[in-house]
């Protein structure tokens, strides 16, 4: 009886801590000045892109570097929805995201077939691909020109939502990327992409259909990437290709989850908030060097942590091993 209440009280555990984290979320809104109330949603969108990013780098070990593909369609999708067409806000982020997850499924069937650095470069080329051709249907999207999506005004198809309202949605997004990653974790879906991670052949000789099961990865990645593409249009109001289809913006999504522990919940989720945080301590304290500092902090948080945060504090807990240089020669670095 008392292993079963134990193993309940496992169970129910990271959903109790979840909904609080969530309501400290909208209680810490009410403790923060404008520009303290900004870096916090910017921080919240990473907390997106790197769960984004962990479901196919992650779990399924298929290290994508144009990820922020996903990211800039689906702020491309909403501006020109909301420019052209004129529907509202909520209707064009489901839209964005709804197509980036189809362009996903779409590139991930012949992208997929690929393996380690030939996935990472043709990812990076879709990617590339995909700004360029943003840039050229200048009718459309407003090419190198950019758009503005229309936010104020009769004719703004929704009302901008101001500091507060950002902070909400991309709150409740990143609750929402946070719960998908978790449910997958839990799920046959996410044994098979652990499967993959570990021996492909090896899964798929065990009757895992990793195509298939790769694609939607893929597919889920590219939805929560679109979405925090379209709310990030709807709050920049002016949208250009190249600040949309950046690298650094994958880039970074990458580094958070390597810092805080790929193909776990909690270290996609640490990692953004602290790489975020750091960078703009130092962006205000260290202007002239914040960015080698930070680039010397990232490099000796990978060669401390290899494995991430959250796995050598997993790993400290169930062995009761705390050595750091244990944890490098595990990694054979």
């Amino acid at each position: 009886m008392t292993s079963v209440l134990a193993s309940s009280r496992r169970a129910w555990l990271p959903w109790a801590v979840g909904v609080l984290v969530l309501a400290a979320g909208f209680g810490l809104q009410t403790q923060l000045y404008t520009d303290q109330e900004r870096v916090v949603t910017a921080v919240l969108m990473y907390v997106v892109l790197a769960q984004s990013w962990n479901l196919i780098g992650g779990y399924t070990g298929y290290a994508s570097f144009g990820q922020v593909a996903f990211f800039g369609l689906g702020g491309y999708v909403t501006g020109v929805l909301m420019w052209q067409l004129r529907l509202p806000f909520w209707w064009a982020l489901a839209a964005s995201g709804l197509l980036a997850a189809g362009f996903g499924a779409l590139i991930g069937l012949p992208l997929l077939r690929l393996k380690g650095h030939y996935f990472a470069i043709a990812a990076l080329g879709v990617a590339e691909g995909t700004r360029e051709v943003i840039t050229n249907l200048t009718s459309v999207t407003g090419g190198g020109g950019g758009l503005t999506v229309p936010t104020f005004g009769a004719d703004a198809p929704t009302a901008y939502l101001g500091n507060d309202g950002f902070y909400v949605f991309f709150l409740l997004l990143a609750a929402f990327a946070v719960l998908t990653v978790t449910l997958v974790a839990r799920s046959r879906f996410g044994f098979g992409l652990r499967a993959i991670n570990q021996d492909e052949d090896a899964a798929a000789a065990m009757g895992v259909p990793t195509t298939r099961v790769k694609v939607a990865a893929f597919s889920l990645s590219g939805l929560l990437a679109g979405l925090a593409g379209s709310g990030y249009a709807f709050q920049a109001v002016n949208i250009y290709p190249g600040p949309m289809f950046d690298v650094q913006i994958t880039v970074l999504m990458v580094v958070m989850v390597v810092i805080g522990g790929s193909g776990t919940v909690l270290g996609p989720v640490l990692g953004a908030v602290g790489l975020q945080l750091l960078s703009e301590w130092l962006r205000a304290n260290y202007t002239t060097y914040h960015t080698f500092i930070l680039g010397t902090i990232i490099v000796i948080a990978v060669v401390l942590f290899p494995g991430g945060l959250v796995t050598y504090v997993r790993g400290g807990l169930r062995t009761g091993q705390w050595s750091l240089l244990t944890s490098i020669r595990r990694y054979r670095l």
